[in-house]
């Protein structure tokens, strides 16, 4: 039978704190949303500091704390306490996460040198214009957060719809209009901000 990792030391609860690693589980699988909220307080620290360390990146890490109690959350139901402690299933869970972020990035640095690739072969003879738009955009996409510039990549360069984009996360579909929405007015603010004029030109 598989077992859950063990999970790094975290702080004890504190004195008094009903909700012991038993009574937290037995809740989390009943739905207690309570449960829920306690669960969050206890591991949050520990799953934002494991995917900080493997991403490098303060914003992945939180995209990454988000799923993974999302995932906590819809897959309460999986839970096995004969495999291991609440901690090691939580922990196995932001092992997943991280991986799939991971993976994503690498998806999009390959999508980024496509996209550069096309670029420089056909910005020989093009127009100086459209070749200038295509930068831009490039550059203000390279700009946004983790989740919006996911949102974004996957609706333009593989051309997938909202609903598509979801299941392709595992987001609900009010978070990807979401991050939809407020990517594509940081990226038309982007544009169309004006780039400073140094000083003497």
């Amino acid at each position: 039978m598989t077992s859950y990792p063990t999970p790094p030391p975290t702080e004890p609860p504190a004195a008094g704190d009903p909700y012991g690693d038993e009574a937290l589980a037995r809740g989390l699988v009943a739905g207690d949303e309570d449960s829920l909220a306690a669960v969050y307080r206890r591991w949050s620290s520990l799953v934002y500091a494991l995917a900080r360390r493997a991403l490098g990146n303060a914003g992945e890490a939180e995209d990454v704390t988000q799923q993974v109690f999302l995932g906590v959350w819809r897959g309460r139901a999986g839970y096995r306490p004969e495999r291991g402690p609440l901690g090691g299933w939580i922990v196995g869970i932001t092992r997943r996460k991280i991986f799939d972020a991971l993976a994503a990035r690498a998806r999009r640095g390959e999508l980024v040198a496509a996209a550069a690739a096309t670029l420089s072969r056909s910005a020989l003879g093009a127009d100086p214009e459209a070749v200038l738009d295509r930068l831009l955009v490039r550059r203000e996409l390279g700009r946004l957060p983790a989740a919006q510039r996911q949102v974004l990549y996957l609706a333009f360069y593989e051309d997938l719809t909202q609903p598509q984009i979801a299941a392709r996360t595992g987001w609900p579909l009010g978070t990807v209009k979401s991050h939809a929405r407020r990517g594509l007015h940081r990226l038309r603010c982007g544009i169309e901000r004006p780039e400073p004029v140094e000083a003497g030109v």
